[in-house]
């Protein structure tokens, strides 16, 4: 583990004293088990800050082909009304701070993808102050870019934008703004501009709408790996595991 610690960061001159002095922490030696194929998966966090979670991540795991940030996913699930429960997928909330236009396609991408893990059928929003060009302004440009972009790299996926939040989920504002429109107002996975807007976000609507919010689960990575919260609570833990150990599946599956 030393030897190849050494290898993967000699960039920044590493030597065998110092990897053995880095391989001590847990983040970076759970991460190299994972590198190393002796672990599938890893989820830290619970005694790290999500920088020291992510860092060794970016540092040893790296990206997956055809990523080119690491991102951020959120499941939020709610009372239907039915006594079930209604998910939604939302990113990126945690990792990104001003994401550009290309970044926000690959953010979508990776989160519908996440979506359909919880068995979502994904319908992709990306949000923004305006309707399909009822607002004007850079950060308008940006997200209509992205939106566009999506719907040429991902065919297969039901993507719309820019939508303001409420023309996304209400088929009643839907039919008023953009009638006809195969994502407004069923909308379910949701693309925010910034890291401002989907921090706020997830949690107005855990904290307003009664949801659970679960994660956040990293994405683009070429191996699951996952982070907590300093506060969680165990149940935060378990469901956290069982999260991580079915991207572990779906990973090892894609690969065959």
């Amino acid at each position: 583990m030393v030897e190849l610690f050494c290898e993967l960061r000699k960039s920044k001159g590493v030597t065998p004293e110092q990897a053995r002095v880095d391989l001590a922490k847990a983040n970076n030696f759970g991460t190299m088990l994972v590198k190393m194929g002796k672990a599938e998966s890893l989820l830290g966090g619970a005694t790290y800050s999500t920088a020291d979670t992510v860092r060794p991540a970016l540092q040893l795991i790296k990206t997956k082909p055809g990523n080119t940030i690491v991102s951020s996913c959120f499941i939020l699930a709610r009372p239907d009304g039915n006594g079930g429960n209604e998910l939604l997928a939302m990113g990126d909330c945690a990792i990104n701070l001003f994401p550009t236009d290309d970044e926000l396609v690959e953010i979508a991408g990776e989160t519908a993808k996440c979506a359909e893990i919880f068995g979502i059928d994904p319908k992709v929003a990306f949000l923004s102050y305006s309707t399909l060009g009822s607002g004007k302004g850079e950060a308008v440009d940006k997200v209509r870019s992205a939106a566009n972009k999506a719907k040429e790299r991902y065919p297969e996926l039901a993507i719309d934008g820019e939508l303001q939040f409420d023309a996304a989920v209400s088929p009643v504002v839907a039919n008023t703004k953009c009638p006809g429109n195969p994502v407004a107002g069923q909308a379910n996975v949701f693309i925010f501009p910034d890291i401002n807007a989907g921090n706020i976000g997830y949690k107005l609507v855990q904290r307003l709408a009664g949801a659970e919010a679960i994660g956040p689960m990293l994405q683009g990575l070429a191996a699951p790996i996952n982070d907590l919260s300093r506060g969680c609570s165990v149940d935060d833990i378990v469901k956290m595991i069982a999260i991580t150990a079915v991207q572990a599946i779906e990973a090892k599956n894609s690969r065959k």
